[in-house]
């Protein structure tokens, strides 16, 4: 048994409170939007600025900060002396709720179904049989690295990426897949027939959850730190990350795409399109080719004449 301990402060607060939480001996905690659920629930979507300092969007004006202690804790003074560390002098009521111990590994695996991209391609984790066998399914359970197909820009992506390699297309393309994350689009792309896929990450642990999850899918996929130079061109470049690091990365991205290659970009909020779009358009013209969820995929193809427009 467990004892989730949860009380609201604001955005100011919330940061130093979790801190303080968990030195206070705190399991663990989050931080949620204490209007979920209501009109005023405020959706997130913080990304690293050009910068690479951080998000740049504030956690919510009226947070909820939910602790998990063991039941043997003085729970009140742990509390009251995290909420005096994070400089909160009126200590907020506090909710108390046991949480019973439960098989944690079956329950998380419960929240994570097969997921239909199409009558092509299925994203399968491990613990599920293949529902239709048929299909291309690619074996992918949830881990560190983004990516699991549920997420709607991934979703996108994956669409994209069957339309783009069908009836044999790919067997002649190369394709690069910056930011691969858990490598979901590359192995997706190696599965539906692409004759070479690099994918490349700026983080260590997501480039070898990529070759994990490409050999558990027994493909072959290069894999590259986004440090290591890059000078090739492909016939398709994918990139599923989000606005800032996408339009910082234009020249790149842009400049591996070979004459005639086509290029698709997700991790745009519909808002967020023209931005994109007007960042890449003295380098290659975009538009918007799908939308799911206030996300939106964008597309464009350099003309075989090698020009940039």
């Amino acid at each position: 048994m467990w004892v989730s301990v949860a009380l609201e402060t604001d955005a100011a607060h919330a940061d130093a409170l979790s801190d303080a939480l968990l030195a206070a001996g705190a399991i663990s905690v989050s931080v949620e939007d204490a209007l979920a659920g209501t009109d005023l629930e405020t959706p997130q979507f913080g990304e690293p600025d050009a910068s690479g300092s951080g998000p740049t969007t504030p956690l919510w004006t009226e947070s909820r900060v939910v602790a998990l202690f063991d039941p043997s804790t003085d729970l009140l003074g742990s509390i009251a002396a995290a909420a005096a560390a994070a400089g909160i002098e009126d200590l907020p009521e506090i909710e108390l709720e046991d949480v019973a111990e439960q098989d944690w590994v079956r329950l998380t695996q419960s929240q994570f179904d097969p997921i239909r991209v199409n009558e092509r391609l299925w994203i399968v984790p491990s613990w599920h049989a293949a529902p239709d066998p048929d299909a291309i399914n690619l074996v992918l359970d949830p881990g560190l690295a983004f990516g699991t197909g549920s997420h709607p820009t991934t979703f996108l992506c994956l669409q994209w990426l069957t339309e783009t390699l069908r009836d044999g297309a790919g067997t002649q393309l190369s394709l690069l897949d910056y930011g691969c994350g858990s490598g979901i689009l590359g192995i997706a792309a190696a599965k539906l027939g692409a004759a070479s896929v690099l994918g490349v990450d700026i983080d260590d642990n997501a480039l070898l959850a990529a070759k994990d999850n490409a050999a558990r899918n027994e493909v072959a996929i290069a894999l590259r730190h986004s440090r290591e130079k890059l000078d090739e061109r492909f016939d398709i470049v994918v990139a599923n990350i989000l606005t800032n690091p996408l339009c910082v990365l234009a020249p790149l991205l842009a400049g591996c795409l070979a004459p005639g290659g086509r290029i698709a970009l997700s991790g745009v909020l519909a808002a967020q399109a023209e931005h994109v779009i007007a960042t890449y358009a003295p380098l290659i013209a975009l538009q918007v080719g799908a939308e799911r969820e206030g996300w939106v995929r964008l597309e464009g193809q350099r003309p075989a004449t090698g020009k940039t427009t």
